[in-house]
């Protein structure tokens, strides 16, 4: 565990030493995730202008929600898309070869070798609207807290969709719209998984797990959520973790490396 954590250390100061060199990159970054929050929070608003609800979220639950969506995004946009959208260009260029032959366990190095800071200002953003959301709701640390391993789960489940997507390229080399799909159906997390039709309802739970991502994570912080569903999230992360390896390891078997 040592070795992996300094090997950790070594690529993200090695990364953000290089994306630096572009700092005005940064303040781009940020103006647009500012404008993407806008945009979200005036649709949001649009919903709710005429004292229309979602069902059973008031206005500031619903914030709630978009905050951790966003916090959501800026982690994505920090540490899998850097990362797991390269996977694909590894295939196709035969660079996944040098990967393989590294000491150091292939899954590991795919997902951790770069790190972006132009995710941040999302992550900081996201936090500074749940903390505006839960003032107006009198949220306690202990409510935040509560939310915490949800909000984990639900980043370990979506990197190991992610994860997974990616490696399909082993036999679809032109699979780089899938994740996209992927990321597509993530952004119905923006909104409390009771704003959609009972039909949607049931497959961003139990299909394509969105509700895991971000309405659970706000319900646990709400106190709305009984022990069961928490265990459930928790469960979901750890057998997809599990799942995300042996799916690579299996994917691996039908490797063509670029010089053979």
């Amino acid at each position: 565990m040592g070795r992996y954590l300094k090997v950790l250390a070594l690529f993200w100061s090695t990364a953000i030493a290089a994306e630096l060199e572009y700092r005005l990159n940064f303040l781009l970054a940020s103006l647009s995730s500012l404008g993407g929050l806008a945009g979200s929070l005036f649709g949001l608003f649009l919903f709710y202008r005429t004292g229309y609800r979602f069902q059973g979220w008031s206005w500031p639950e619903a914030q709630l929600v978009l905050g951790i969506f966003t916090l959501l995004q800026g982690a994505s946009a920090t540490l899998f898309v850097p990362n797991l959208n390269k996977i694909v260009e590894q295939v196709q260029q035969g660079t996944l070869d040098f990967v393989l032959l590294k000491p150091v366990s292939s899954q590991f190095w795919l997902s951790t070798r770069s790190l972006s800071p132009w995710g941040i200002p999302d992550f900081l953003f996201g936090l500074v609207l749940i903390g505006y959301a839960g003032q107006q709701l009198g949220l306690s640390p202990l409510d935040y807290l509560q939310g915490i391993l949800p909000l984990a789960c639900s980043l370990v489940i979506l990197y190991s969709l992610w994860f997974m997507m990616g490696s399909l390229s082993i036999w679809f080399v032109k699979i780089y719209n899938v994740t996209e799909v992927l990321r597509g159906l993530v952004e119905a997390g923006r909104y409390p998984i009771s704003a959609y039709p009972a039909g949607f309802r049931i497959f961003f739970t139990f299909v394509v797990p969105v509700a895991f991502l971000t309405t659970f994570p706000a319900e646990a912080a709400l106190d709305r959520r009984p022990l069961f569903w928490l265990s459930g999230a928790a469960f979901l992360a750890i057998a997809l973790l599990w799942l995300s390896n042996r799916f690579w390891r299996f994917a691996l078997r039908f490797y063509t490396s670029a010089s053979s």
